[in-house]
């Protein structure tokens, strides 16, 4: 029972996780009713900043404590975040407003190369470390319920914690707030939501941000755990099972299929995988989402289309 409930919490924090980045595909989806592929180029361009600027404002400014340092590096990189919204509304997004899906999802993959470029440019293509202080080492829990307590990451908790926090403040932020009901208007119809006085251009900056913002806190995430390359980008890739399980439009789908996938990765592999020879966790969640894609392609709680005629 103890290394069941270990794989299983294990499993959920690593879910948590995967919310995360899932996040910011619900973010953009429900603003411009794109698929964003830029979204791992997001995380990675993040991650890059954070890494980069956590080494270099303390040089910079010669700073000694790490909190204040790590503090500083993380605003200046939510600002170096916000900054790319701006530019990406002001040079892409701008120009087309009222155009097809396909349109707008040819830009995400353009900006998704852009910021792989400028990634490398600004910030060096080799791999780099973040070091915020999440503890490394592992803790024993419920000692005296199961002999010899449960094994846990307190980093993976750490993570999950504050991914688990920022789920929250996303969706109470898209529920009770004008801005988040903005952001909904604009998603079912852009036409619609500038004839009420929505202003478009202002909305796609903010909703840019915000998934900036949530890619930072992933990047920073990640890289803590697994150090920052290049090939990070590639994370958002783990994402799209969440997304497709829990539905493009929702932001409580994009945690419940986060949970979902990551358990069923962990819990597949110990069970399953001996009896086919391993390898379960790579591909149960596209299997999964596979599979969702063919009985309930709106997701669990996405949004089921009728066109009507």
């Amino acid at each position: 029972m103890a290394f069941f409930l270990e794989t299983l919490f294990g499993g959920l924090m690593t879910g948590m996780l995967y919310s995360l980045v899932a996040l910011g595909f619900v973010l953009i989806f429900k603003a411009s009713g794109v698929f964003n592929f830029a979204q791992g180029a997001m995380v990675l361009i993040a991650a890059l900043s954070m890494a980069r600027f956590s080494e270099w404002i303390p040089r910079w400014l010669g700073i000694e404590s790490m909190i204040l340092g790590n503090l500083l590096a993380f605003v200046v990189s939510a600002l170096f975040m916000w900054l790319i919204a701006v530019i990406i509304e002001r040079w892409v997004l701008r120009y087309l407003v009222n155009q097809e899906g396909t349109t707008l999802l040819m830009a995400t993959i353009g900006i998704s190369y852009f910021l792989d470029g400028m990634g490398q440019i600004m910030f060096g293509s080799s791999v780099y470390s973040i070091n915020v202080g999440m503890p490394k080492d592992p803790a024993f829990i419920l000692d005296g319920v199961f002999e010899g307590g449960l094994l846990i990451s307190l980093e993976d908790l750490t993570a999950a914690v504050i991914a688990a926090l920022l789920v929250a403040t996303l969706a109470f932020f898209f529920q009770y707030t004008s801005v988040g009901r903005a952001l909904r208007a604009v998603a079912d119809d852009h036409q619609a939501a500038q004839s009420i006085g929505i202003p478009l251009n202002r909305i796609w900056v903010v909703v840019w941000t915000v998934a900036g913002l949530v890619a930072l806190v992933a990047g920073i995430i990640w890289g803590s755990k697994f150090g920052v390359q290049f090939t990070l980008s590639t994370a958002a890739l783990r994402a799209l099972p969440v997304v497709i399980l829990g539905g493009l439009t929702s932001v409580p789908g994009a945690i419940i299929g986060g949970l979902i996938i990551g358990v069923g990765e962990k819990l597949s592999e110990v069970y399953l995988g001996p009896f086919v020879g391993g390898g379960i966790e790579i591909w149960f969640a596209y299997m999964l989402a596979l599979v969702f894609l063919l009985f309930r392609p709106q997701g669990l709680f996405g949004e089921k289309i009728i066109d009507r005629v």
